[in-house]
C-alpha cells in the first residue's frame, strides 16, 4: 500500500513539474520583460530609485527562470540527464542560481526600504530616495553576491553515488555544505530578506495612510502610492511563496524525517510542490 502511495507522489511530482512549472516559466519571462520595458520606457519610472530596484529585480528574476526553473523542468519533469554536461555547467548553474536569488531578494528589500523613506514626512529621510544612491547600492550588492558565492564554483563537482551509481552535481566540502544550507539558502536567501521586507513594508503602509493629508504635488503623491502598492504586493506574495519552501527545506535537513521511506516520499513531494511555488515569486509581474 505504501509503495503505491509513494508511486502516486512521484507521479504527482512529475505532473506538477511539467505543467505548473512550465506556466510559471512562460509567465515569468514574459512578465519580467514587460516590467523592464515599462520601467525603462517611462521617464517618471526611469528617475525613480524604487522603480530602478524593481527593474534590476526583474532582470535577475528572468535569469532565475532560465538558470533555475528551466533545468528543474528538464530534470524532474522530462527526465533529461544533465550529468553529462561539462563540469563548468555543474559549477556555474548553482553559482548563478544563488547569485540571481540573492540579488532578487536584496532588490525587494531595497525597494521596500526606499519606499519607507519616500513616504516619510521628514524631508531628510526623503533625501535617501535618489537614483544615484540606488545605482551605487545595486553595484555594491551585486559585487558582494558575485564574490560571496564564489565557493559554489570551487566546491561543486560531479560525484558518483555508491548506492545508485548515478552521477550528480553536489558540494564536496562538508563545511561549505552546512554554510550553504543554513547560512545562504535559509537565512540570507529566505528568512532575513523576508523579515526585512515585512518590517519596512509595515512601516511604509503606516506612512502611506498619511500621504493624502500632506501637501505634496499630485504626481509625486500618486507615484508614491503606485510604487508602494507594487512593492507591498510583491512583499506579501514573497512571504506566501518563499516561506513554505523554507519550512519544508528545514524539515528535510532533519534525519528523523527522512529515514522512513513513506515520510521521505511525502517530504519530497512537499519539497517539489513548495519549490514550484517558490519559483512563482521570481515569475511575479509587478506592473
Amino acid at each position: 500500500m505504501s509503495t503505491t502511495i509513494v508511486s502516486v507522489f512521484g507521479f504527482l511530482e512529475n505532473q506538477i513539474t511539467i505543467y505548473l512549472s512550465t506556466v510559471s516559466l512562460i509567465a515569468g519571462v514574459i512578465g519580467g520583460l514587460l516590467n523592464i520595458i515599462i520601467f525603462l520606457s517611462l521617464r517618471i519610472f526611469r528617475e525613480s530609485s524604487c522603480a530602478f530596484y524593481l527593474t534590476i529585480m526583474s532582470i535577475f528574476n528572468i535569469g532565475q527562470m532560465f538558470i533555475g526553473l528551466l533545468p528543474f523542468i528538464l530534470i524532474n519533469g522530462f527526465n533529461v540527464e544533465l550529468s553529462q554536461s561539462p563540469l563548468f555547467y555543474c559549477k556555474f548553474r548553482y553559482y548563478a542560481y544563488q547569485v540571481c536569488a540573492l540579488i532578487s531578494m536584496t532588490c525587494i528589500c531595497l525597494a521596500t526600504i526606499d519606499q519607507y523613506f519616500a513616504t516619510c514626512s521628514s524631508p531628510r529621510c526623503q533625501l535617501w530616495c535618489n537614483i544615484k544612491l540606488a545605482r551605487r547600492l545595486v553595484v555594491i550588492f551585486v559585487f558582494i553576491w558575485f564574490v560571496h558565492n564564489i565557493p559554489y564554483l570551487i566546491y561543486y563537482d560531479y560525484v558518483v553515488s555508491t548506492v545508485t551509481g548515478k552521477t550528480t552535481c553536489v558540494i564536496t566540502s562538508k563545511i561549505f555544505q552546512q554554510y550553504a544550507t543554513y547560512g545562504i539558502i535559509l537565512i540570507l536567501g529566505k528568512l532575513l530578506p523576508i523579515c526585512i521586507a515585512f518590517f519596512f513594508g509595515f512601516l511604509t503602509y503606516r506612512n502611506v495612510q498619511e500621504i493624502s493629508y500632506r501637501t505634496l504635488p499630485l504626481v509625486r503623491r500618486e507615484l508614491d502610492k503606485q510604487l508602494t502598492v507594487m512593492v507591498l504586493v510583491v512583499v506579501v506574495f514573497a512571504f506566501f511563496t518563499v516561506m513554505p519552501y523554507a519550512f519544508v527545506y528545514m524539515l528535510l535537513q532533519m534525519p528523523s524525517f527522512t529515514t522512513d521511506p513513506f515520510t521521505a516520499a511525502q517530504l519530497q513531494f512537499a519539497s517539489t510542490l513548495t519549490l514550484v511555488i517558490l519559483y512563482m515569486y521570481f515569475a511575479v509581474s509587478v506592473t
